[in-house]
């Protein structure tokens, strides 16, 4: 019998086998990527408290009127560079970055380039 795996399930693998290295300190907490088909999240969590920093995402007030599509890669670079200057304002410069087992590349790529732009190093 074969058996069919999702997209998603290997993702979450994927993402589960990071997590085993990658954690968010005081000193560098972790910027989580997570996108779906329509928004895309970004979050600053300090895992050694588990509280989450900072936070934005394609459904902030501020933002959904400038974007039609949140799924976008437009809307990928304006959440990153939005994500980086709130943690600057909170005193947040180092990150570590969990791109949540997604592939580097697109949304997510334009996200952590817009991020670094703004100011946030990783």
């Amino acid at each position: 019998m074969i058996t069919k795996t999702s997209k998603n399930k290997t993702r979450l693998q994927r993402h589960l086998r990071v997590r085993k290295k990658i954690s968010g300190t005081a000193e560098r907490p972790r910027l989580n990527v997570f996108r779906s088909s329509k928004h895309i999240y970004a979050q600053i969590i300090d895992d050694t408290k588990g509280v989450t920093l900072v936070s934005a995402s394609s459904l902030d007030k501020e933002l959904r009127e400038q974007l039609k599509n949140g799924g976008t890669v437009e809307a990928a670079t304006k959440i990153g560079a939005l994500v980086a200057e709130r943690a600057k304002a909170k005193g947040v410069n180092k990150v570590v970055f969990d791109r949540g087992g997604y592939l580097y590349h697109g949304r997510v790529k334009a996200l952590a380039e817009a991020a670094r732009e703004a100011g946030l190093e990783f």
